[in-house]
């Protein structure tokens, strides 16, 4: 909402020098990617301020695409509308952001107005994962198919003393249908400790067992204290209707917020450290996304980016 500070433009810079130095196309093509990305994330965002500060009648001064210095810009009843010369991200600027006695300022309408339109921003970030999952999700793309296998299980660990053994398969947990290795994984972390249901499949015997995944496991084991690994391994390639791949992003987004948390949870609780990934580091993981999983894949990565980016604004106040 705010002109950003000078930071996203040394970032930029540092990211130019980078480029410049190494000379490397498929660098190159994972800065362009990602410069794509982070717009969108932005121009989502600063368009939300823009519509609702329009609604509620607050004057804008500026919009614009990319950050200053100003390439070209025209006014249009009232307002600069710009095109600026670092082609990442955008801004809406308002009128009374610090104060002002005009009534047409943001300092000058009500307590729940200037609150909608400072949210606006991160709600939106946080509703287009929706979009961008269900998106993925239509559009084809491989999947990994093999049920988990139990291979290993620590003595005196949750697994154990619920009464799991090698060689169990797991077939669904909180009755959510298992087929392949990482949907298992990602419904352990979500459910960090809550007893969870796991149906089993022993030989010829279906089981129902009860345990509680751990916050804090001892080091080398997971939270339940199992190891897993697919089952007669496979790739295939999937799309959905409009309508399963809807339901699909909704479940999918609700599952991304519910690991942020548990993530963060779990720095409080000292049982993981935060990975973070610089401009570079995210940059380099979204040109590869893009080049070995298509558009499918990169459009997952862009809701995850855009759930992280909603969050990190609500938790500084930088609506």
């Amino acid at each position: 909402m705010l002109v950003k500070n000078n930071l996203t433009k040394i970032i930029f810079l540092f990211l130019i020098v980078l480029l410049i130095i190494y000379r490397d196309i498929e660098a190159i093509n994972s800065m362009l990617i990602f410069f794509l990305v982070i717009t969108l994330l932005v121009v989502a965002h600063e368009a939300a301020h823009y519509i609702t500060a329009k609604i509620f009648k607050v004057k804008i001064i500026e919009a614009g695409i990319g950050f200053p210095p100003r390439v070209i810009g025209f006014n249009w009843k009232k307002t600069i509308y710009s095109i600026n010369l670092l082609p990442i991200g955008g801004f809406v600027k308002l009128l009374g952001e610090e104060a002002s006695e005009e009534p047409d300022s943001l300092s000058k309408k009500s307590y729940l107005q200037r609150f909608i339109i400072l949210f606006s921003g991160s709600f939106i970030n946080l509703l287009l994962p929706i979009i961008l999952f269900s998106a993925s999700f239509m559009i084809p793309h491989e999947v990994e198919i093999g049920s988990p296998q139990i291979t290993f299980v620590h003595p005196d660990s949750p697994a154990y003393n619920s009464g799991i053994k090698q060689g169990d398969i797991i077939m669904s947990i909180n009755g959510r249908e298992i087929n392949n290795v990482q949907k298992a994984v990602k419904l352990i972390k979500m459910n960090l400790g809550k007893e969870i249901e796991i149906k089993l499949k022993r030989n010829q015997e279906t089981l129902t067992i009860q345990e509680t995944p751990r916050w804090a496991p001892p080091s080398g084991q997971g939270p339940t204290g199992i190891k897993i690994a697919a089952q007669y391994p496979f790739t295939e390639t999937v799309s959905m209707n409009f309508f399963e791949a809807t339901k699909e992003g909704v479940v999918s987004s609700l599952d991304t917020f519910i690991l942020f948390r548990n993530e963060i949870i779990s720095w409080f609780k000292g049982t993981s450290q935060p990975e973070l990934a610089g401009p570079v580091g995210i940059a380099d993981i979204t040109g590869q996304v893009a080049r070995e999983g298509g558009l499918s894949s990169l459009l997952t990565l862009t809701a995850i980016l855009s759930i992280n980016l909603g969050i990190l604004n609500l938790l500084h106040c930088q609506c």
